[in-house]
This record gives C-alpha cells, structure tokens and sequence, in this order.
C-alpha cells in the first residue's frame, strides 16, 4: 500500500512489499470459507464406521492407508492459513482427547460454510459470532443433560466405547478381543491418588510382533524389550523373581584422561590383574547378593560379570537405553540405582514371570524379552499380531483412539451415545431456544443447529442412504420422544444400543470447533506476502 505523491518531492510511504496483495470485505469470507469446506469435505468420506481410507505417499516413497483425521491431517502439506487453523484445530483435539479428530474438524468445517452464506447476505460477523457462541451454550448444557455417569469397573459399557472408537478403522475386523484387550491395560496401569482415578496413556505400550494376524494380538501386563542377547547361555525362562536396575557400568571404569601405567617386573603385572579381577569380582558379588533374578543396566556390563551372572542363574542385559531401563523400572516397581552400593533388596522391583521369544526376522534373528508383571504392573504392552508394514500401522492407530476414549471414560466417568445422537438433539435445542431470540443472532444460532446435522447427514451419506431421508427420520423420532436415537451402522435412523462414546472427547470437539470459527470470523482481512 503506498501514498500518491503529492507534488512535494517527497517520495510515496511504503507500508508493505509491492508484491503483498490485501484482501479486504467479501472477498476475505470466500477465501476463509473456500479453505474451510475444502478441508471437511476431504474428511468426509473417512467419517464413521462406513468411511473409507486414504492412501497418502510422499516423494521418498513412504505410503500411509488410513481413515484417522489425525494422521491425514499431520501428512498434508498445508499452506492457505484458514487450512492451517483447522491443521492446529486437530492437533488441539488430538492432544486433548486423542479420538474425535474428524468429526471436530467436520462441524468446524459446516460452521464455516453457513457462516459464508450469512455473510453474504448481510449479516455482520460479530453479531454471527455471539449466535454462535449462544447455540455452543445450550449444545453442553444438552451434552450435561445427556450425559450417563459409570464407573471404571463398568466393564461392558468401556468395552462399547473402545468398539465404538475402533469403527471403521481396520481394528473393527477383531474389535471384541482388542476392545477387552484395551480395557485391561486401561485397568492396568490405573492409579488412584488423593480418591481420584489417573489413566495415563503413556503407560500402555504397543509393540509391533510382526507375525500372525490381529487375531493374534495379546496383552502383556508388563513390557516387551526387543533385544540382540549377547550370549546364548543366557536364562531363557525365569518365574517369581526380583529385578535391578542399574544406570553404572558394570565394568573397568576409564579415567577421563590419557593415563600409562608403568609396569617393571612380571610381579607387578600379574598384582594389576588381580586387582582389576578383584574389583569385578566385587562387582558382580554385590550384584549376586542383592537376591535380583534379572539384572537390567543402561551401561555396559564386562563380560566376566556377565558370564559370572550366567552361572549363577542371572538373567544380566547390558547396553539397554536408558529410557528402556527406565520403563523396566517403572513397570516392576524398581528404583534405578546409579551407584552398586545403593544396591539392596528394598530397591528392587517383582516380576511373575520372564521369558525370551525367539523369531525369524527378514535380516536375522528377533529376540524378544517379554517381562510379565502382573496384576500390579506399572506398564501394560499390547503385542499387536500381524505383519510389520501399513496395516500394523493402521490397527495401532485405532487401537490408540480405542485406549483414549476408554481412559477418557474411566477418567471423568461419563459417556454419551453416539451415531449423531447428541448432535440432532443438540440442534433441535437449539432451534427451540432461537425462538427466544429477536435479533439476528436466531439466524446464527440456527445455521449452528444445522452444522451439528452435517455429522448424522455423512454418517447416513457414508453408509450409502440419502442424508436427507435418515435426518427426517431422524429429527422425527427425537421429537416423538425416542432421544436414544441416532444413525445406525446400516445408514437408517433408529435407537442406539451399543454405540458409546466419551463425553469430554464430544464436547471438546464442537466447543474447540466452534471456537476456530469465531476465530477465523472475526477476520476482515487478509495480507500475503507472497502475493497470492
């Protein structure tokens, strides 16, 4: 933007580059909208448990098969800054919740796209904007009132969120056994502190095994290590026993600087040799003493302690990543010692039951140590079954989603029905409270009723029936007084039986879509730097 010369000889006043362009009135509300239903629409089809996946490569060839909003949406290439704000609007959600990705980013999409023709009609965005905001109130007070409470033992209600989470995802062909899978480890790693449940997701692992199919998938109430054991005599069964871990070498320490030791007579020699022999003798005596079975140390372990642990029945793995050791730690209840002379039976950890599966990999030999712990485990690895490409890959995202949802459920302890259920009552709430309303903002409040029906409307189109139809259908039997009902698997609108799904993962979708609309609504204008 530059100022005329005005005859005075002063030169114009640049505000910005001459190749900046501005936009400016309408034309900001076509591009925000263009970018916003572009983004749901790319979505839609994935919604549900009919949606279908996306392959997505990128140039050094790998290649992803998936139907998660969350996956697609970190892959794509992002440069319209409308784009960029829903890309953040997921990543929000997926943070948060980690499920309800597509769905958040669908009604944030819809929002936009009734905006647009508001706008267009005259409307002033803030006046949209306190509508919106109105129509988002009663939508959680209609959630509030929706809400059925459980309790984290309430195991056949977890099981249907977890199925329900794993709809559509490739996960659904053995959702029964992966569903109660998930809730166990949920059970797991469960903690109460100060009479409130924690379920930390971090705590539940997923391993990749490689072989079989999903059928093949099994919890393990402890942690698998894949690990090279350096040598074959190493115990390859261990039952009952008690664990160290160790972040000191198990060896000849070096000194940090050069140093040459001066050896006269063959007598010398031989008083240096022992005294290293003594000093690894006393190493591996106080690793013997302290009652461990299985020994677990971030650094080195010299080979004669190793072989010394081995003859005693020791299982000793050296070498392991300290974030290896750390999770052995915290899935055995072990403290990690960083000096042996801490080393006693009141900082060591339990375990039921120890065991290497040995398995032929394409390059060479796999050995897996599995370290079953129990009831009381800290940690909790799913070993999902089937082969190590894409599809693994894809049964592990929805086995995740699945884990989310249920720690949410057993977190907050209620559940909402699913299948667009909230969303049509929602939206009629809506409309009802519009009534109430004079102003324009009833306009508003409406064109938020409707972007909540776009999520039944794609789970009915997805399933191949008319959108129209099932939200007739749909609309009828809520005011007839069938509230549980919602868009069934088959596409048809009827009562919801089995299909359950967090409430805080609903409500933070729509209220952190509804709040990225707003965002971008209260743009009047748009200036690129790089000129498009």
């Amino acid at each position: 933007m530059a100022q005329p010369n005005d005859g005075s000889g002063r030169a114009p006043v640049a505000i910005v580059r001459p190749t900046t362009s501005i936009t400016s009135g309408v034309a900001v509300t076509q591009k925000l909208v263009s970018a916003s239903v572009a983004f749901g629409d790319l979505l839609r089809g994935t919604f549900g448990p009919n949606g279908l996946d996306k392959m997505m490569y990128k140039t050094s060839g790998e290649t992803a098969v998936t139907n998660d909003g969350a996956k697609i949406v970190a892959e794509l290439l992002v440069k319209h800054p409308a784009a960029k704000a829903f890309v953040q609007l997921a990543q929000s959600q997926e943070n948060a919740c980690g499920d309800g990705v597509t769905g958040c980013l669908i009604v944030a999409s819809e929002l936009m796209r009734e905006a647009g023709r508001l706008l267009e009609k005259g409307l002033h965005p803030l006046v949209l904007v306190e509508g919106y905001q109105r129509a988002l109130q009663v939508t959680l007070d209609t959630l509030d009132s929706r809400v059925e409470h459980i309790s984290p033992e309430d195991n056949l209600r977890l099981l249907a969120v977890a199925k329900t989470a794993m709809m559509g995802t490739t996960a659904e062909s053995g959702s029964d056994h992966l569903a109660q899978c998930i809730v166990t480890a949920a059970k797991t790693v469960a903690t109460e502190l100060n009479g409130v449940l924690h379920v930390r997701t971090e705590d539940v692992r997923m391993a990749k095994r490689g072989i079989g199919g999903i059928a093949d998938t099994r919890l393990v109430p402890g942690l698998i290590l894949e690990r090279r054991l350096e040598l074959d005599r190493l115990p390859r069964h261990l039952a009952n026993g008690k664990v160290a871990v160790l972040s000191c070498p198990l060896e000849i320490e070096t000194s940090s600087r050069e140093a040459e030791i001066e050896v006269t007579s063959p007598d010398q020699w031989v008083a240096f040799m022992d005294a290293e022999e003594a000093q690894l003798e006393a190493k591996a005596q106080a690793v013997l003493d302290c009652g461990a079975t299985l020994v677990v140390c971030a650094e080195g372990i010299d080979s004669r302690i190793l072989h010394r642990c081995v003859d005693a029945g020791v299982f000793a793995l050296a070498g392991l990543e300290r974030a290896g050791a750390e999770d052995v730690a915290a899935a055995t209840g072990a403290m990690m010692i960083d000096h042996l002379d801490s080393l006693d039976a009141s900082v060591l950890g339990t375990f039921e039951s120890m065991h290497i599966e040995t398995l032929e990999g394409e390059d060479a030999r796999r050995e897996r140590l599995h370290i079953h712990v129990g009831e009381t485990a800290g940690l909790a690895t799913i070993d999902v079954g089937g082969g190590d490409g894409v599809a693994s890959e894809e049964v592990i995202r929805g086995l995740y989603d699945a884990l989310c949802s249920v720690t949410s459920a057993m977190e907050t302890g209620e559940v909402l029905l699913g299948g667009g259920s909230l969303h049509m009552a929602a939206s009629l709430a809506i409309k009802e409270a519009a009534e109430a309303q004079g102003g324009r903002e009833r306009l508003a409040m409406e064109a938020f009723a409707r972007s909540l029906e776009a999520i039944p409307a794609v789970l009915a189109t997805n399933a191949g029936h008319d959108h129209l139809d099932t939200l007739l259908a749909l609309r009828s039997l809520h005011r007839d007084g069938s509230p549980d009902s919602g868009v069934q698997q088959t596409g048809h609108a009827g009562p919801i039986q089995s299909a359950w799904s967090s409430a805080e993962t609903l409500a933070h979708a729509i209220e952190a879509a509804s709040e990225t609309a707003c965002g971008l609504l209260r743009v009047d204008q748009v200036i690129s730097a790089r000129g498009d």
